[in-house]
């Protein structure tokens, strides 16, 4: 990949591999919509009560999402990179939310705003489907992550983010993720220290 990281067909075709197989002309259409956005590590990509204005596309880095309880961040989702990021209720309804979303490193996205990917929708058949599967790969993921949290104890809460994502104790803070996982920090270390004993 190109250091100005530079969204060719190519590139965006092996995002989408995975969930979506497409004439390389999407894909190219696609690209040509991309706009490039770098932000430092801690700078507010989408705040509290703003507009979502783009689907976006982790190309380096990490961001979270996140909702104020009234005393604290609670961090509500984790993404690195190859992954659709977005604060997807907002952008569909070009309203506000109460979600922030936050570069925990310094990060590179691939951003297409409203406007331009309802017109990548609406130019073909193809298109709608594309955005049948962003919506799809969004819904999954979150759904997965709500029954896992409902379903799993802190401690294979914890597990299984070891097990599918060992890389995020490396760079993201311990505090973001406790409260990714619904715990205070005192009880992730607790969990940690148990499990490295046994």
């Amino acid at each position: 990949m190109n250091a100005d990281y530079h969204p060719s067909a190519d590139a965006i075709e092996k995002v989408f591999a995975p969930y979506y197989k497409a004439d390389m002309k999407i894909w190219k259409g696609f690209s040509e919509k991309i706009q490039v956005r770098k932000f430092s590590k801690s700078e507010i990509i989408k705040d509290y009560n703003a507009i979502e204005k783009y689907l976006n596309i982790i190309v380096k880095g990490s961001a979270g999402l996140f909702v104020w309880n009234g005393n604290r961040d609670v961090c509500i989702n984790l993404l690195y990179e190859h992954n659709f990021m977005s604060d997807y209720l907002s952008f569909l309804n070009q309203q506000p939310t109460v979600i922030k979303t936050e570069a925990l490193e310094d990060t590179v996205l691939w951003s297409v705003c409203h406007a331009d990917l309802n017109a990548l929708y609406a130019a073909n058949k193809t298109g709608l489907r594309i955005g049948k599967a962003v919506a799809e790969i969004l819904f999954v993921r979150k759904q997965r992550e709500q029954i896992n949290l409902l379903t799993q104890d802190p401690e294979e809460r914890y597990l299984r983010l070891v097990a599918e994502r060992p890389e995020i104790f490396q760079r993201t803070p311990l505090k973001v993720i406790a409260s990714y996982l619904g715990l205070t920090a005192e009880s992730l270390s607790r969990i940690r220290k148990r499990v490295t004993e046994r």
